[in-house]
């Protein structure tokens, strides 16, 4: 690497880890730019300041120390470090608030010893037992069940749901970390695939997970899954979707040809979603209208709003578990703070919440610390609600508010 090139890099360093703490551009679609960096920056700073640490070093050696870009390379890889130190100690930040979001679950709820991802490859080829299973007619209607192979019944069921705008994504490059962890705890994850926009208009996404939770309802118990216990959980898109499923049993506008279907959901973990289609923030009319709606807000405010889990939550709401980034650039984290606030409001479930200091979008993307960290955390949440199932709670309907609000 050049002496110029170490500069530009210990530049570009210092400035993704600025945006990390501070992002600028939040409207989509330029706010991918800020994103993608910054997601490297927040989530793997460790790694990052040793390609620093390197880059300046190379720029001393054969003479550099004497010259003026060799200094000037060396000083700027040297400020990259020093502004990626304090995001080195986020992920520790981010168990903390974690652990607090939960506390009120009690010192009983069970925490799981930490476990390391066995790697994408590896992942799959230990807990993947059936790929591309169809639940419905179209060929987007896939699904993959995730599992040990001597779980043979009776065990919770987790269904994802993937993000991607609602119009990109597919079920095998998300939450891997999490289905893995829960598979080797003896879960039973399903991943599905769901029809995609612009080719495909609302209400269709939310219509192809109402019809994958009443395929699972019916045949998990083959795959050694309890159909009574089912919960949801989703990034971004898959967010939006899993709080609105979680939000809507039974609602006959999404599940027309199969309305008598139990399409109600034990427990809801939706990861820095959309939940308000009323409030144009970080530019998401021009993606809903662009891509998922064949309407706008203005000429079917009833169908936009019907599709806000905002306004769809109730007194029956699931227990929730809401977790979003400080500095998501991509869905405004108010999203997340008004769904929490309004589930508070209304729910007589459980509503948790963790904001995560300074974590971008997607940041579980990859096993990271806080990544690890999170996904221990979802599971001791599903695992307090389901031991409430087991035994014979209603894990739905805390009496006190001091046990519903976590």
């Amino acid at each position: 690497m050049s002496r110029r090139a170490a500069i530009a890099l210990g530049l570009a360093g210092a400035l993704t880890a600025a945006g990390a703490r501070s992002p600028v551009i939040r409207r989509w679609p330029a706010s991918i730019v800020q994103a993608a960096p910054c997601l490297i920056a927040s989530e793997a700073p460790g790694a990052q300041s040793l390609v620093h640490v390197a880059a300046g070093l190379a720029a001393l050696v054969r003479g550099g120390w004497r010259r003026p870009t060799g200094i000037a390379a060396a000083f700027a890889n040297a400020a990259a470090v020093v502004a990626l130190a304090d995001l080195r100690r986020d992920a520790d930040r981010s168990a903390e608030v974690l652990a607090a979001a939960l506390a009120p679950l009690g010192p009983d709820a069970p925490v799981a010893a930490a476990q390391r991802f066995p790697g994408r490859r590896r992942a799959r080829a230990r807990y993947r037992r059936a790929v591309d299973v169809a639940y419905g007619t179209d060929p987007a209607h896939r699904l993959d069940i995730w599992a040990r192979p001597d779980v043979t019944a009776g065990a919770p069921v987790l269904l994802q749901v993937h993000g991607g705008a609602w119009s990109s994504g597919d079920k095998r490059y998300e939450a891997e970390p999490l289905m893995a962890h829960l598979a080797e705890q003896g879960w039973v994850c399903v991943t599905i695939n769901y029809r995609l926009g612009p080719a495909q208009r609302w209400p269709s996404m939310i219509i192809d997970v109402k019809r994958a939770i009443a395929w699972v309802r019916t045949h998990i118990a083959g795959y050694g899954g309890d159909p009574g216990f089912l919960a949801i959980t989703g990034g971004s898109a898959g967010g939006h979707l899993a709080a609105l499923a979680a939000l809507t049993p039974g609602d006959p506008d999404f599940q027309p040809g199969f309305a008598d279907a139990d399409t109600s959901l034990a427990a809801a973990v939706p990861l820095y979603g959309v939940y308000d289609f009323t409030l144009d923030e970080h530019g998401l009319f021009a993606l809903l209208e662009g891509k998922v709606f064949s309407t706008t807000l203005a000429d079917d405010d009833r169908g936009w709003r019907r599709a806000s889990p905002v306004h769809r939550a109730g007194p029956d709401a699931p227990p929730f578990f809401v977790i979003h980034g400080s500095t998501d650039t991509i869905a405004s984290v108010g999203q997340s703070r008004r769904l929490v606030q309004r589930l508070r409001e209304v729910s007589r479930s459980a509503v948790c919440y963790a904001e995560l200091p300074r974590a971008q979008h997607a940041f579980d993307a990859v096993p990271t610390a806080r990544t690890a960290h999170t996904v221990r955390a979802v599971h001791r949440f599903l695992s307090a609600v389901h031991d409430r199932y087991r035994r014979g709670d209603d894990a739905a309907r805390p009496q006190a508010r001091s046990e519903r609000v976590c």
